[in-house]
């Protein structure tokens, strides 16, 4: 597998862009992170790091590196668009509740093999996933304006 940076250079390049020291920068940063990440979150840390970017340079290059296949958006509430590193890695899924904000991840190997099964009968090859369930936690209080269907 490529170095990240070599495959988003690339893929700079097929767009007759420029591998910037800014989104070097703003790559290195996303790399160095474990897991989910917003935009705004990003930006903050880079900034507490010394880095001088901007709003504008951090949501272009993430768009870039949606992209180049290199991160993904995880929407997991309507406030804030998440994100996280695809390329290189195992895939993360996810199971959200809807009332509590709560997130949590799990492994499901099941959810591989199906994924490469679809994939090698429709003669695609599979590059990654993503994977989220929307629920209720059991640690979420029930509605009383929810149907029944819902509690």
């Amino acid at each position: 597998m490529a170095p990240i940076c070599s495959v988003f250079r690339r893929f700079l390049r097929t767009k007759g862009l420029k591998y910037t020291a800014e989104r070097a920068d703003v790559l290195d940063a996303i790399i160095k992170r474990d897991g989910l990440f917003e935009a705004e979150e990003l930006l903050l840390d880079m900034r507490r790091k010394g880095h001088r970017v901007s709003k504008a340079t951090i949501y272009r290059t993430i768009k870039l590196l949606q992209d180049a296949g290199i991160i993904t958006q995880a929407l997991f509430d309507s406030n804030q668009a998440h994100y996280q590193l695809i390329y290189g890695k195992a895939p993360r899924d996810f199971m959200v509740c809807m009332k509590t904000g709560k997130l949590v991840e799990f492994e499901a190997p099941e959810l591989i093999a199906l994924r490469d099964r679809i994939c090698r009968e429709l003669g695609w090859q599979a590059v990654g996933h993503r994977f989220q369930i929307y629920a209720v936690s059991s640690s979420a209080s029930p509605s009383s304006d929810e149907p029944p269907a819902m509690r």
